[in-house]
């Protein structure tokens, strides 16, 4: 999250009330959509998130509601998101060292964090994902950290490589760790087979495999090194309400508007599968990386 925060920009109906994004989830759901993520930003940043979650819960077809945090709040949250229908969690976390993770952060508390996963641990939010960004120089000599945390706590570990989105992420290409380099780190430490388990029904872009002789998995997403466009099945709503196609692409559309306007259900549908209908054929992360000017990953999510 930027330093100075993300300040809304007007007044607070510039984002969408509970009340629209439930509608237009059971838009998604009706034509088809089975999983949603609720994400950020920092979603439990938003009041009585637990409400807008046992609402969608509700929506038949809806076989799985995930969210990814920051886990700051989670401690507080994890018991009310769990008997609301919050099946799982992913978690952002780039360190495992307090100094370095308050200054990736620019202000976080790991001990809170992680305080945060143990109790997502007790009380079923399974399995608990980690999100380490991967920076060359800055914390790429923590990967095996990472995987040890994995295995003594059962927490499976996903190495992203950086990406070129937002003016700060195209600073940091030049940090950039690939998703092989990655994967030959792992294995020399761990000393024994990493067994391909890609093709689960939660993996989404993440190439997965399991530690032979454990139950732990670990997993990449290189979605520069080794795109994976052509599988993507992932649009991203935002909280004011724009339809993002494409984290590599600036290709939106905007649902408030319609939505407040007074558009109906079939209406709303019909917006939605044309929109669908332009999704981008892939990103051009490497081609393009210094033309890349749009949304902040942070107003996007993960």
């Amino acid at each position: 999250m930027p330093q100075q925060g993300v300040h809304p920009e007007g007044r607070h109906t510039e984002y969408l009330s509970y009340d629209e994004l439930a509608r237009i989830v059971k838009a998604f759901v009706h034509l088809g959509v089975a999983k949603i993520r609720l994400t950020g930003g920092e979603p439990l940043v938003r009041k009585n998130l637990a409400t807008l979650v046992e609402r969608i819960h509700a929506f038949e077809g809806l076989e799985d509601i995930s969210l990814s945090t920051n886990a700051h709040h989670l401690e507080r949250e994890a018991e009310a998101l769990k008997k609301a229908g919050i099946s799982r969690v992913n978690v952002s976390i780039d360190s495992l060292k307090p100094t370095r993770f308050n200054k990736i952060t620019r202000g976080g508390d790991l001990e809170k964090v992680l305080a945060g996963v143990d109790k997502a641990l007790v009380v079923g939010l399974t399995p608990v994902k980690f999100n380490m960004v991967v920076m060359k120089g800055t914390n790429d000599d923590e990967i095996e950290a990472m995987v040890d945390y994995g295995l003594a706590k059962g927490v499976e570990v996903r190495f992203i490589e950086t990406m070129p989105i937002g003016p700060a992420g195209v600073s940091m290409m030049d940090q950039h760790y690939s998703a092989d380099k990655i994967l030959k780190r792992i294995q020399q430490h761990v000393g024994t087979d990493l067994i391909s388990s890609t093709g689960k029904t939660h993996d989404g872009p993440s190439k997965n495999f399991k530690i032979a002789g454990t139950n732990t998995r670990i997993g990449v997403i290189s979605a520069v090194s080794q795109h994976f466009c052509e599988s993507c099945n992932r649009v991203r709503l935002t909280a004011k309400g724009i339809l993002a196609l494409c984290l590599g692409q600036e290709d939106s559309v905007d649902l408030r508007t319609p939505l407040r306007d007074g558009i109906s259900d079939e209406a709303l549908e019909q917006l939605i599968i044309d929109a669908i209908r332009k999704k981008p054929e892939r990103h051009f992360f490497t081609e393009n990386v210094h033309n890349i000017e749009f949304r902040q990953m942070v107003e996007l999510g993960g």
